[in-house]
């Protein structure tokens, strides 16, 4: 990141798992409460981390070695949902540093949202769980609209939610299809490299217009801190 080029913004989304919210203990719970089930091992969460930004299909595909096309893979898909709609915001907590963030944007006037490729009756409570209901201008989720992310359909939306032009937004995430989807978009993307991606694919290689390494360089990066209040 260049923090000497400020951007003040109309509005900033954030994906929200890995990149708003640490949620890889609440996602972990339900793919090894099922591994469990079947007699097999319950795997570290170090090692389910890297796959959470990819929701159910990247949970079952390393737990079970099953993909969206096998048999099988739907019926756990659904059971996975089921179990962690038990346990939305149980370890659930916003990154460190991340509610500066928040309280910043607020402070200069500057609306923020969540886009996630989660389904949005799973993103709306995970908000209500972490208090920010009330303060987020948008809740889309990956059914929210026709297409999810890398389609750039869901941050459109957000935007117009929001009454805000696509091409003065950003768009924060930590997984390579959130940069694809806010490129497309209009939007300036930035690499969350606090999140949740494979090592092997680092944020530095997805394209994004910069990649901050924790929360607290979004703030030094947008110049929240001098901005002029819009209100």
């Amino acid at each position: 990141m260049n923090p000497s080029s400020p951007f003040i913004p109309e509005a900033v989304f954030f994906d929200l798992d890995g990149t708003l919210a640490d949620t890889a203990e609440d996602l972990s719970a339900p793919v090894n409460a099922m591994r469990e089930a079947r007699g097999l091992a319950a795997l570290p969460v170090s090692d389910l981390r890297p796959f959470v930004s990819r929701g159910a299909r990247g949970l079952i595909g390393l737990a079970f070695g099953l993909q969206p096309e096998d048999e099988g893979y739907e019926a756990m898909r659904v059971e996975f949902l089921e179990r962690y709609e038990q346990g939305l915001v149980i370890h659930t907590r916003l990154f460190d540093g991340m509610g500066e963030v928040l309280e910043a944007l607020e402070a200069a006037g500057i609306q923020w949202g969540v886009v996630s490729n989660k389904a949005e009756r799973l993103v709306i409570p995970v908000l209500a769980g972490l208090g920010l209901s009330a303060r987020s201008a948008t809740a889309v989720g990956g059914d929210t609209t026709p297409h999810a992310k890398p389609h750039p359909a869901p941050l459109l939306h957000a935007a117009h939610l929001a009454q805000v032009t696509p091409n003065r937004c950003v768009y924060v995430g930590d997984d390579r299809r959130d940069i694809q989807a806010s490129d497309a978009a209009g939007m300036f993307s930035i690499a969350a490299g606090w999140g949740f991606y494979d090592a092997s694919e680092p944020p530095e290689t997805w394209g994004a217009g910069a990649v901050a390494d924790a929360p607290a360089r979004l703030k030094a990066w947008l110049d929240l801190t001098g901005a002029t209040p819009r209100r």
